[in-house]
Formats: structure tokens, C-alpha cells, sequence
């Protein structure tokens, strides 16, 4: 059971790693082609950058998954050695997992509405012109089609393989 649970929590953390994996080959690209549509906008490319809105691998979108895959890289380690506290390791990380992973499910579901809420906070007027779908597909359109199946898959094996290793961790 320990080994399932480890290949479980390995899967999890490859999963994560998907995202700064797509980030850093297509972020420039989506950057490029978000700056391009504010242009057409009439309003400043740079505008975003000024206020951290990035579609590259920087920042949380590359430390967070590492840092959890690691962690979960560790567990996994901690259940093939057969340690008798990974089980309590298990459960924390592969609940922080689902929490977090509910989270991104949900900023991806509502990414325009939160990026207007963020707009509006600033209260700046440039900000405040921004058609944020518009600038938001723009963005979309430069990463490859096949990154929304790897998205919703990344979703699935988060979702799955953690309320698996939950299970099998219980049945142990």
C-alpha cells in the first residue's frame, strides 16, 4: 500500500509541475500577445507588468507547484521507506493539495470577474478601460490548444490521485 500511495503522491507533483512547465515555454508568447491586444486597446502594454499581472513562469505560478511537488516528493519518500509518521505526512500535503487545487479551479473559473475586482481595487483609470476577456483570450490564444485538455487533466489527477492516496492510505 505504501508504494501505491508514493506513485500516487509522484503522479500529484509531476501534475503540478505541468504548470510552470507551460508557463515558461509559452508565457512569453501569451505576454506578447496580451500586450498586443491592450495596444489595440488604446491602452499601455506595459500596463500589466506595472501591476504583476504576468502569463510567464514567474513569481507563485512557478514557486508554489515546485515547492508542493517537492513536498510531495518527499512524502513519497517517506512512505516507500516505510517512516512510521507518512501517513500523518500523507494526509496534510494530499489535503493541502485539494484545498489549493480547489482554489485554482476556482480562479480559473472566475478569471475575469477577479481580474476586473483586481482592476477596480486599483482605481486606476487605464486599468478601468481594460476589456478584460478580450485581453484574457488574447493571452489564452497564444499557448497551444492542447494545453486546456492538459489543464483539465492536471485537475483530474490532482483531484483523483489525492482522494485516492486518501483512501488507500484509510484501507491501510
Amino acid at each position: 500500500m505504501n508504494a501505491l500511495v508514493a506513485t500516487l503522491q509522484l503522479l500529484v507533483a509531476a501534475a503540478l509541475l505541468s504548470i510552470p512547465l507551460v508557463r515558461a515555454r509559452y508565457g512569453a508568447a501569451a505576454t506578447a500577445a496580451a500586450a498586443a491586444e491592450l495596444a489595440g486597446q488604446g491602452v499601455r502594454p506595459g500596463l500589466l507588468a506595472e501591476n504583476g499581472m504576468r502569463f510567464d513562469a514567474g513569481g507563485h505560478e512557478t514557486w508554489a507547484p515546485v515547492s508542493i511537488a517537492a513536498a510531495l516528493a518527499a512524502g513519497a519518500a517517506l512512505n516507500l521507506l516505510g517512516v512510521s509518521w507518512a501517513p500523518v505526512t500523507t494526509w496534510v500535503l494530499l489535503t493541502l493539495v485539494l484545498l489549493i487545487n480547489c482554489l485554482i479551479l476556482h480562479s480559473n473559473l472566475t478569471a475575469v470577474s477577479s481580474v476586473r475586482a483586481a482592476f477596480a481595487r486599483k482605481g486606476d483609470e487605464e486599468l478601468a478601460r481594460v476589456d478584460v476577456p478580450a485581453l484574457l483570450k488574447a493571452a489564452e490564444a497564444a499557448f497551444p490548444a492542447w494545453v486546456w485538455v492538459l489543464q483539465n487533466a492536471r485537475h483530474v489527477v490532482a483531484f483523483g490521485a489525492s482522494i485516492a492516496a486518501l483512501v488507500v492510505g484509510v484501507l491501510a
